[in-house]
């Protein structure tokens, strides 16, 4: 059975085509597409959720109320104990990386390849309870967010969030104040465009479940982390520094202007140049 029907494609984004999308949303700001998959109905149920985060370690528990300390969070992989006694109210489960759990979920993420797959991160799906929520946050990556049961409420700011507005000693980094400039009620097959870096605050009305297409965005660390660790296996790296030849030093306290040169080009010599560079990224990310 196809998790989306044949006419399911966002070769259109509301009123918008894809084309239009790029040069005008993406990466600049949010968008709300009513019906962007009409009459969507989840094809995960709640029961089915929680039985793949037992078996998991990318899924959480999230109890804003009713935990052992306000906004706990239970990590998985989860036992069926963590789902006994939780309150009415106010708690959320969520289950990253679902297409790779469920390689068949896949075919939800197939729309959205007008992004090309290296930017494309996971599928996560979230289930929450009435009163639900991960709090008023940011992500420092873009996030479609399909409604698939019920409703949530989305509240997002134009505001750029302050480093010291976060709630200190929890595990989640939510923001300490929130005022909303713009909010709306999703039904399923609604669905939120966001942006990297815009406050934004769901609430679960009822039970609902939300389906969150995220894309990577490696940070320049990121990517000097790994080409270095790379870099840093090859047997040349081991080489030591040599100075045959030096000539004497009048002040030995001072790293002399030679040395300096000498040590400068031993280090660049170890770097790749830019067509190395290009080797490294489309085998690490192509």
């Amino acid at each position: 059975m196809s998790l989306i029907q044949p006419n399911q494609t966002l070769t259109q984004l509301g009123e918008l085509s894809t084309e239009e999308f790029l040069r005008d949303f993406w990466q600049q700001k949010p968008l709300l597409i009513r019906q962007a998959f009409p009459n969507f109905q989840s094809p995960l149920s709640s029961n089915e959720l929680a039985g793949l985060a037992c078996d998991t370690d990318t899924a959480r528990l999230v109890l804003e109320k009713g935990g052992t300390s306000p906004w706990e969070v239970r990590h998985g992989p989860l036992r069926k104990k963590d789902f006994n006694k939780l309150p009415a109210t106010h708690w959320t489960l969520l289950v990253n990386d679902i297409e790779k759990l469920l390689p068949e979920f896949a075919e939800i993420i197939e729309p959205f390849r007008f992004i090309p797959d290296w930017r494309i991160d996971d599928l996560m799906i979230s289930y929450a309870v009435d009163g639900g929520s991960v709090g008023p946050h940011v992500d420092a990556y873009d996030v479609f967010l399909l409604q698939a049961q019920g409703q949530r409420h989305w509240q997002i700011s134009h505001q750029t969030c302050a480093e010291d507005n976060y709630i200190p000693d929890i595990d989640l980094r939510i923001m300490r104040e929130f005022v909303a400039d713009e909010e709306w009620t999703l039904e399923p097959g609604d669905m939120l465009y966001l942006p990297p870096d815009v406050p934004h605050y769901g609430v679960a009305v009822g039970e609902c479940m939300t389906y969150s297409i995220g894309f990577r965005a490696p940070s320049r660390a990121d990517l000097l982390e790994d080409l270095l660790g790379q870099i840093l296996e090859q047997p040349e790296m081991q080489e030591r520094f040599r100075d045959p030849k030096r000539r004497l030093q009048a002040d030995p306290s001072e790293l002399a202007e030679a040395d300096l040169e000498r040590l400068t080009e031993f280090v660049l010599a170890a770097l790749p140049d830019r067509a190395a560079i290009r080797r490294w990224l489309q085998e690490t990310l192509g």
